[in-house]
């Protein structure tokens, strides 16, 4: 009985460890371009997941859930659904929100990527047993997408370009901060181009997307830019300066606009003109800013001890 416990802690451990195994910088870098492709997916989706009642048969969450009772992969899992999630559909809904959320952030920024990576096979696999028997949908999709998790899962996909490296000791916060500092401060200029003329608390944003292809960052109307470059700047000179104190500025900036946005989408007109998507992440901007605050005395230390 002791060693299961004691196994059960291993493997617990493990899952929560930086995934930074050392491997050949290539396969580092590979991996962590599958896992930034992987949060974009996540973050591009969870914009329509729209509370309080997350859509009806004609459409959002409600709708495509739904396909797992007419058009069933697996009885077991739609009997399921159809007698516990969908007449709660209002508290299933918050779950999916929660957790492509999270999925998002935590992938795109590199943090606790094992455990992102083991969540997003439990999703993939809860939205291939929803969908993938409805029409027009090619089944195959999901099985690349539990793949490519698993891939995530059992890589180093934390070692480059990610919060893991800085928890394991291995990467460099000014790096770090700099480099999503600088994506900030652009995303949030173009932005406000964008917006230039509207009105600057208007509803529904600029949209920042890549053409059609279900790649974005969200919505930001004038004043949900201007709040994404001042997080950016933050970030940029405490990155630069290593002053934690100015890290964990730009953390409040970033996530108090994300909960803003969180608490007004769906039941008002969001200040920031944003959707879940736009709130996602600006809660990855928060998360990394504040990773560079904790170990910006770290970057510091290794500085002095260079230049002796």
């Amino acid at each position: 009985m002791r060693e299961r416990t004691i196994s059960g802690k291993r493997r617990a451990g493990w899952l929560f460890a930086p995934a930074t195994d050392p491997v050949p910088r290539g396969q580092a870098g590979g991996a962590a371009f599958l896992r930034v492709l992987l949060g974009l997916m996540w973050l591009h989706n969870v914009s329509w997941k729209v509370p309080p009642d997350f859509g009806d048969a004609d459409g959002g969450l409600y709708k495509w859930t739904a396909f797992a009772v007419s058009h069933p992969v697996f009885p077991p899992y739609s009997w399921v659904v159809e007698k516990a999630v969908l007449p709660n559909i209002e508290v299933f809904g918050w779950g999916v929100l929660i957790a492509e959320s999270a999925l998002a952030v935590l992938l795109l920024t590199g943090a606790w990527v094992r455990v992102a990576a083991a969540l997003g096979v439990g999703m993939s696999l809860s939205i291939g047993l929803s969908v993938a028997e409805a029409p027009h949908e090619w089944p195959w999709a999901y099985w690349l997408m539990i793949g490519a998790h698993v891939a995530i899962l059992f890589s180093s996909a934390g070692r480059a370009f990610a919060v893991d490296a800085l928890r394991a000791g291995v990467g460099s916060a000014r790096r770090l901060g700099l480099l999503w500092g600088v994506i900030a401060v652009v995303l949030g200029g173009l932005g406000a181009l964008g917006s230039a003329g509207d009105d600057p608390l208007a509803a529904k944003g600029h949209y920042l997307r890549a053409w059609d292809l279900m790649i974005s960052v969200g919505r930001y109307n004038l004043a949900g830019s201007l709040v994404l470059v001042l997080a950016g700047v933050l970030l940029l000179v405490a990155a630069r300066g290593g002053s934690a104190v100015l890290g964990r500025a730009a953390a409040a900036v970033a996530a108090g606009a994300a909960l803003t946005l969180h608490a007004q989408t769906g039941f008002s007109d969001p200040l920031l003109g944003g959707t879940a998507t736009s709130a996602a992440f600006l809660l990855s901007v928060a998360l990394v800013a504040a990773a560079v605050a904790s170990h910006s005395n770290v970057d510091h230390k290794k500085k002095e001890v260079s230049d002796r």
